[in-house]
């Protein structure tokens, strides 16, 4: 037993209290350093996908790029405000608005058509993605107004207002999962080990990753941005991860201390696990990583954003692993040797230890794959399979701003606005770039497709030409009266970019147009995400082939691994399909349906379950390898396997479960889907694939499980099983 994680189990167990110092200063020493450089925030060019993204790449060229706005409402609590004390207050908003460094312009007060509502828009300097930070100043302006004129109110609304509110909902939502979550993993851990401490140290070491893992991700911005998801996917993946890869080590810990009935040391016990679940532990951390590292194919940075913080994370749940809990674990072994010796030294009988391994629980849950293998194998594949088909009916979209929760205050005002200024809903930007001497020659094709609009009745009229200062750019402005997600604005959408261009702007020889806006980033997106998924999905199961086919040298693995995670992730989106796409579902979860699956959703369901999965497949199927490696029939060693790890899978699988099932209460709708999706997926591979359809079909396979190599038993595996501790050493 010389690995590099018996190397490091032993450094650490013969030096305890110094790897406990140094994994502390290691995560104080990310936290500070990830505080000092700060996140590097993505900004609003690396969100450009498709012809939108192209669009406004040139809009921004000519500095005519879209400025965020705040629309602010004046109106009264009932009936129609007096005109001149709205118009009055309009002039002291507007005079206070022009005042602020953050402004960039504020247009001429507008009345809605039934006169009820007088509306402020307010435009803001910079970037998109930086509007958000602006709007405390503007909101202290508008309270000022509403403060000296109480028999008016004031609204304010906005992508800026609104994103603020989004975000400080989610920080609540998180909050809230944190206090639902940590309880029931410490409860189900106590289950687990029946100690306190023993259950304590998991979830600390968890919660210390995590601390760990943000801030090195702050670093780690500064080469791939965040996209503001980072935290929320280290959260998630990193409660899971880092207690499930302390669960497998202390598990196996106890198991050979029960084994062992006090003729091992402490610091051999500490290796035994090292050497088994240790390296297990390894396999399936570098799985997560290299198949999660396939969403960087997806060119998205959100995607990037949500593949580094999971790298990260599992990286530093990995190293706590093979670090400090040895050291740990030395402490609290030599501590227990303490208390047994001093109550032998009593006359009293040592405690009894709680023996790890086979209940009959398990023995009765794997009875049918042990007698029918065939008919095991076949039922569940079946209702996996009927599982999937509601994916028949998949619809992808992007979930804009129109799906956020009506609980956000700015929300609401939002529908306010949409309700009194229907032309003020949606505009689509018309960007054309082309030579400088042709500029006159674009601004009439844009005059010309500005009047085929306006007998459209998808669209609202109103249209504004801007051209850039060295004529090179012009970008045309067309109002639309229907919901950015609407089947109305993508109309318009298609009719714009199918017909109207082509006809117009598409006739100027060797000029360069696209059209953005809030309808083509939700038309785009999708369409980009459709196209990469090939690749991403190619690339996901070439690595977890190359990755099972490495640990266990079995190309046959290597193919069930695959189709059992194509498989119940197939079953567990059709589940996600049959809730989300429907409403029977809305009150028990708390969502308001859209008829479809956010576009991030399914790639990212698939990415990290095949990650997820392998952990319980390397656990499962090591105990399985270790036993043919020590003389065990494959067939004995399949079903002793299974019970042997049947325990520490399951409460893994709680612990995730848990942990997923949290940000279902989360109310962002793709969250809530990802959260819904992860916790069915994680129940079914740790609950059907991998108690019954796996055992079945290995069962079934029996020796050609391992081809084209045959585990041949090592004198060395023997010996260390079974030599005394003077040997060993």
């Amino acid at each position: 037993m010389n690995s590099f994680t018996v190397r490091m189990a032993r450094r650490s167990a013969l030096h305890p209290w110094r790897a406990v110092v140094g994994w502390l200063v290691f995560v104080v020493l990310c936290l500070v350093v990830g505080g000092a450089v700060g996140t590097n925030n993505a900004r609003t060019a690396d969100y450009r996908v498709g012809e939108a993204g192209r669009a406004e790449a040139m809009a921004a060229e000519g500095h005519l790029e879209r400025r965020s706005t705040e629309q602010v409402l004046i109106s009264t609590r009932s009936g129609a405000p007096d005109e001149q004390a709205a118009e009055s207050a309009a002039r002291d908003l507007t005079a206070r608005m022009r005042k602020l460094p953050q402004v960039a312009d504020v247009a001429a007060p507008l009345w809605s058509g039934d006169g009820r509502i007088l509306m402020v828009e307010v435009a803001l300097k910079g970037e998109e993605r930086d509007a958000k930070d602006k709007v405390d100043a503007l909101a202290a302006q508008t309270a000022a107004v509403q403060k000296s004129r109480p028999g008016l109110l004031l609204e304010e609304t906005g992508s800026p207002v609104i994103s603020k509110g989004v975000d400080q909902q989610r920080g609540d939502d998180l909050a809230l999962s944190e206090k639902i979550t940590l309880p029931v993993t410490l409860i189900t851990l106590l289950v687990v080990f029946g100690s306190v401490v023993m259950a304590a140290v998991p979830l600390l070491l968890a919660l210390s990753s995590i601390a760990a893992a943000i801030g090195l991700s702050m670093v780690v911005s500064h080469l791939s941005p965040d996209a503001g998801v980072g935290t929320n996917v280290i959260l998630m993946i990193g409660l899971a991860v880092g207690v499930d890869y302390t669960l497998f080590y202390l598990k196996r810990e106890r198991e050979e201390r029960a084994r062992s009935g006090g003729r091992l040391s402490t610091e051999v016990l500490v290796e035994l696990a090292a050497a088994t679940s240790g390296r297990a532990v390894v396999v399936s951390g570098l799985a997560v990583v290299i198949s999660t590292a396939t969403l960087y194919l997806a060119s998205d940075v959100i995607f990037s954003s949500l593949a580094t913080g999971t790298i990260v994370v599992t990286l530093v749940a990995v190293a706590s692993s093979l670090t400090v809990l040895p050291a740990l674990l030395s402490v609290l072994g030599k501590r227990a040797e303490r208390r047994s010796r001093r109550r032998a030294v009593r006359g009293k009988p040592a405690p009894r230890t709680r023996r790890e391994g086979a209940g009959r629980i398990w023995t009765a849950l794997l009875r049918p794959a042990a007698r029918h293998p065939l008919a095991t194998l076949c039922v569940p594949v079946l209702a996996l399979v009927a599982l999937a088909l509601p994916l028949t009916g998949l619809n992808i979209t992007e979930m804009s701003r129109d799906t956020h929760s009506r609980e956000i205050p700015a929300m609401r005002v939002y529908d306010r606005l949409n309700e009194a200024f229907p032309e003020q809903r949606v505009t689509h930007d018309v960007a054309v770039r082309a030579d400088a001497s042709r500029s006159r020659e674009v601004t009439g094709a844009l005059r010309e497709l500005a009047r085929l609009a306006d007998k459209d009745p998808l669209f609202a009229g109103g249209p504004r030409i801007d051209t850039s200062a060295d004529h090179r750019i012009s970008v045309l402005r067309l109002k639309v009266p229907h919901l950015g997600n609407s089947p109305r604005a993508r109309d318009s959408l298609d009719h714009l970019r199918d017909t109207y261009l082509p006809a117009t702007v598409g006739r100027i020889q060797g000029a360069e147009y696209g059209v953005s806006g809030d309808v083509a980033r939700y038309a785009d997106y999708p369409a980009h995400q459709n196209s990469r998924i090939p690749l991403v999905l190619g690339a996901l199961l070439l690595v977890t082939f190359a990755m099972t086919v490495y640990a266990f040298r079995s190309v046959v693995l290597g193919l069930i691994g695959v189709v059992l995670n194509l498989l119940s992730a197939a079953a567990a989106l059709g589940l996600l399909v049959l809730v989300f796409q429907g409403t029977w579902a809305e009150g028990l979860l708390g969502f308001d349906s859209t008829g479809s699956i956010g576009s991030r959703v399914p790639l990212f369901l698939f990415v990290i379950l095949f990650g997820l999965s392998m952990d319980y497949q390397v656990f499962v199927v090591s105990r399985i390898r270790e036993a043919v490696l020590a003389g065990v029939p494959t067939r004995q060693a399949v079903l002793d396997g299974i019970r042997t790890s049947a325990s520490v899978v399951t409460s893994a699988a709680v612990v995730m479960t848990t942990v997923f099932v949290s940000f279902v209460l989360l109310h962002i709708i793709e969250m809530k889907q990802i959260g819904f999706v992860l916790a069915v997926a994680v129940l079914l591979d740790a609950f059907v694939v991998r108690i019954m359809i796996l055992p079945a079909a290995l069962l079934l396979l029996g020796e050609a499980t391992w081809w084209p190599s045959r585990p041949v038993p090592a004198a060395s595996d023997r010996t260390c099983r079974d030599q005394p501790l003077a040997e060993v050493r």
